[in-house]
């Protein structure tokens, strides 16, 4: 698990991209207190893999 700005540093996508996934519910990601922490290896499955519900 690692939080937006992890997540963006790591795959080049913008902090508010990744946080319109997780609003989207695109990627899985669960809440801590106000903290978005994104499963990165579900994130970058949905990056190699696209939307499986398209």
């Amino acid at each position: 698990m690692v939080t937006i700005k992890e997540a963006s540093e790591k795959t080049g996508i913008s902090y508010n991209r990744l946080r319109c996934l997780c609003l989207e519910k695109k990627i899985v990601y669960i809440t801590a207190g106000c903290r978005y922490l994104i499963n990165f290896e579900k994130l970058v499955e949905y990056l190699n893999n696209g939307d499986p519900r398209q």
